[in-house]
């Protein structure tokens, strides 16, 4: 369980920094304003934006488990199944776009901006508020479901107070980039933490095909290929983070170890694709 909180944790701090990322240049740019009008107008579509975009992602989460408790048992295993397996893709949809897009965000969205203050059309101020925080507030609501739903129920208090820390430490880090420190900057972040993501994605991947092996959708032979549970187990607290962080099993089958290989190669595939294009937009 503690693992699974370490993934909760995770999810909220990484999603809460860059929604705090946008947010923030949003705020700065219309700090820069020398029209006072502008500047406080602009700031109350802005910040009407990001309540707009909190208020739909807690809706949005509110369907997701609306959705999940009328369901029977077996339909509801299948629904969690399928969003552990949802939360995966998105995950690495979401790196593969920072990849592509995180270099220009910062000029794309003053260039935004000034669009709209050139037109005096704050409702732009509040739609690039709305969308970044929805979007960034939705993803968190799918990757904390499917990591729940892959780690099982657990305590609601625990969770809760995952979550609060997440935050905290979101507001830390954010601070910290903002001051420039040396030891982190947002390059080095966001670098670090995608790895991470994509670890957590290919855990997800491993736990979702688990699950769809047990409710008989995948036939896969059975034994174990070798087991090194007297090495490291899966289920200690050691192993059983790196478990769930990485998708390691001590002892796995051929269903397991066959999603692993093809994940990694899929992302390799869609890395070596994607460079190219990024190499171009930056040269």
């Amino acid at each position: 369980m503690s693992s699974q909180l370490g993934n909760v944790i995770f999810i909220i701090w990484r999603e809460s920094v860059e929604a705090l990322l946008v947010v923030g240049i949003l705020n700065a740019w219309l700090q820069r304003q020398d029209n006072p009008l502008a500047r406080r107008t602009g700031h109350l579509w802005l910040w009407a934006g990001v309540g707009a975009g909190l208020l739909g992602a807690l809706l949005f989460g509110s369907l997701l488990l609306f959705f999940s408790e009328h369901l029977d048992e077996d339909a509801q295993e299948f629904y969690q199944t399928i969003a552990v397996l949802v939360a995966a893709v998105l995950i690495v949809q979401m790196v593969l776009w920072m990849k592509r897009n995180g270099r220009t965000m910062k000029r794309d969205l003053e260039g935004a901006l000034q669009s709209a203050a050139d037109t005096s059309r704050w409702w732009g101020v509040f739609f690039l508020a709305f969308i970044a925080v929805a979007r960034e507030g939705s993803e968190t609501v799918i990757f904390l479901y499917g990591t729940l739903a892959a780690g099982g129920s657990g305590s609601a208090l625990m969770s809760g107070l995952a979550i609060a820390l997440g935050f905290v430490l979101a507001g830390a880090t954010y601070a910290l980039l903002q001051i420039g420190s040396r030891i982190l900057d947002w390059r080095t972040f966001f670098r670090i933490t995608e790895i991470m993501l994509l670890f957590l994605a290919a855990s997800l991947f491993v736990s979702g095909v688990d699950h769809l092996v047990s409710l008989g959708y995948i036939n896969a032979p059975a034994g174990k290929l070798w087991d090194t549970s007297a090495i490291l187990p899966d289920s200690g607290p050691i192993g059983g983070l790196i478990a769930a962080l990485t998708g390691y099993r001590a002892r796995p089958d051929v269903a397991e170890l066959a999603v692993t290989g093809i994940y990694w190669m899929s992302i390799y595939l869609l890395f070596a694709r994607f460079a190219p294009a990024q190499v171009r937009k930056t040269a």
